[in-house]
C-alpha cells in the first residue's frame, strides 16, 4: 500500500509530459495490432488500405503529438490534423485518428492565444480535406459532412468550457484567499492594537504620574515598579502573540476570556486609574466567543478612559445572561486626559465590528453629565 501511495504521489509530481505519455503510446499500440487495422475514422468511406511503412509514420504523426497535448496544444493539435488528413487521404483508417477528438478538445481548454486564428485555420483545413477527399471519390453526403464538422466544433466547445470553468474556479479561490488575507490582516491589526495601545496607555500614565512623585521617594519606587511590570506584561504579551503569526513555531494561542476582567482592572488601578467593578452571572458553557469579545470591550473602554479621563471614577459593570453579556464601562469625567497618549480611532471601531460580527450591540458616546459611556449586548449563541 505505502509502495502504490509512493507511486502515485511520484506520477502526480511527474511533469505534464511525462502523463501524457501512456495515452499517445496507448493508442500508437492499438493501432499496430492486426485485428484493428482499419478499426479507425473514416471520412469519405474510402476503401481501405493495408498497412505499409508510411502507415507507421502516419500512426506515430496522429498519436505522438499528444505527449505535448498541455504543454504545446497548438503544436499538438496542428500535427494532429496533418496526420488525420493522410491517414483518411491513404485510407489507413487507424486506431490512432481517435487522437483528433481528444487534441480538439485539449487545444480548447489549453490554449492560451491565438485561439480564434486556430479556429479559422482548423476550419479552412477541414474544407481542404473534404475537397481532396472528393477528388479521391468521396462517397460522403454533404450533411454528413456538416455533421461531422458540427462534432468537431462541439469537441473544441467542451474543451473551452473546461477552460472557462477552470477560470472561474481559479478567480473563485483568488478572490477567498484575497478575502482571507484581508481578514487575517484585520484580525492580526485588531490584536495588535489591543494588546499594544492598554499596556502602552498604562505605562505612559503611570511614567507621567511619577513626573510629580520626585519628592515622595518611596511612592516613586511604587510608580516606576508598576511601569517596569506593565511593560514586562505588554513584552510578553507581544512575543507570544508573534510566537503565534510565525508559522514555524508551534504556539497554542490562549485568548483571554471574561475570566480574565479581574486581572484587567488590576492592571487599571495599578496605573491610577480608580476603577469600580460590578459583575452578576457567570458566563453560560455556550459563551465562546462572546467572552473574548466582552474582554476586549472592557480592556479598550478602559484604555480610552486612561487616555481621556485620567483619575475619573470608572464603573465596569459586567451581567451575564442566559443568552447575552451585558458590558458597560463609564466615567463621570472629573479627572484629565493623561498627556502624550494619542488615539486613532480605531479601537472602538473594531470593537463595533466584532461585537456586531456576533449580532450584538455597540454604543460609545458622551453622557449627559460628563464623562463617557461604553456599552455592549454580545450574544452567548455564537462558539466561533
Amino acid at each position: 500500500m505505502m509502495d502504490l501511495r509512493r507511486i502515485g504521489e511520484v506520477w502526480r509530481r511527474s511533469d505534464v509530459t511525462v502523463r501524457d505519455l501512456p495515452l499517445a503510446l496507448l493508442l500508437v499500440v492499438l493501432s499496430l495490432v492486426p485485428e484493428f487495422h482499419g478499426s479507425g475514422t473514416s471520412l469519405g468511406l474510402l476503401p481501405n488500405r493495408p498497412f505499409d511503412v508510411f502507415a507507421l509514420v502516419v500512426i506515430a504523426l496522429e498519436a505522438l503529438p499528444l505527449i505535448v497535448r498541455r504543454r504545446r496544444p497548438g503544436l499538438c493539435v496542428t500535427l494532429v490534423v496533418i496526420g488525420f488528413s493522410l491517414d483518411q487521404v491513404f485510407g489507413y483508417h487507424a486506431v490512432s485518428s481517435m487522437a483528433l477528438p481528444l487534441a480538439l478538445i485539449n487545444t480548447g481548454a489549453h490554449l492560451e492565444r491565438r485561439r480564434k486564428l486556430t479556429a479559422v485555420l482548423l476550419t479552412l483545413a477541414y474544407l481542404v480535406l473534404i475537397s481532396w477527399l472528393e477528388m479521391l471519390g468521396s462517397k460522403e453526403t454533404p450533411s454528413d459532412l456538416v455533421v461531422f464538422y458540427v462534432a468537431l466544433v462541439v469537441l473544441w466547445g467542451v474543451g473551452s468550457w473546461v477552460r472557462s470553468t477552470r477560470a472561474a474556479e481559479a478567480e473563485r479561490r483568488r478572490r477567498i484567499a484575497e478575502a482571507t488575507r484581508t481578514a487575517e490582516r484585520t484580525r492580526i491589526a485588531r490584536e495588535l492594537h489591543d494588546v499594544v495601545t492598554h499596556h502602552v496607555t498604562a505605562m505612559v500614565v503611570q511614567a507621567e504620574a511619577a513626573r510629580y512623585l520626585t519628592a515622595a521617594p518611596e511612592r516613586l519606587d511604587s510608580a516606576l515598579a508598576s511601569v517596569t511590570e506593565t511593560g514586562r506584561r505588554a513584552i510578553s504579551d507581544l512575543r507570544h502573540l508573534l510566537d503565534v503569526l510565525n508559522p514555524e513555531h508551534e504556539a497554542d494561542f490562549t485568548v483571554p476570556s471574561a475570566s480574565d476582567i479581574g486581572d484587567l482592572i488590576e492592571q487599571t488601578r495599578q496605573a491610577g486609574q480608580p476603577v469600580e467593578f460590578d459583575e452578576e452571572g457567570k458566563p453560560s458553557e455556550s459563551a465562546g466567543s462572546a467572552e473574548f469579545v466582552t474582554y476586549r470591550v472592557v480592556q479598550e473602554a478602559l484604555t480610552n478612559a486612561l487616555k481621556y479621563a485620567h483619575g475619573s471614577h470608572t464603573v465596569v459593570q459586567v451581567r451575564y445572561g442566559e443568552e447575552e453579556i451585558s458590558v458597560a464601562v463609564t466615567t463621570d469625567g472629573s479627572g484629565s486626559r493623561a498627556a502624550a497618549v494619542g488615539g486613532s480611532g480605531r479601537g472602538l471601531t473594531g470593537l463595533r465590528e466584532r461585537v456586531e460580527a456576533l449580532g450584538g450591540e455597540f454604543t460609545a458616546e458622551p453622557q449627559a453629565g460628563g464623562g463617557f459611556a461604553v456599552r455592549a449586548v454580545i450574544p452567548t449563541g455564537s462558539g466561533s
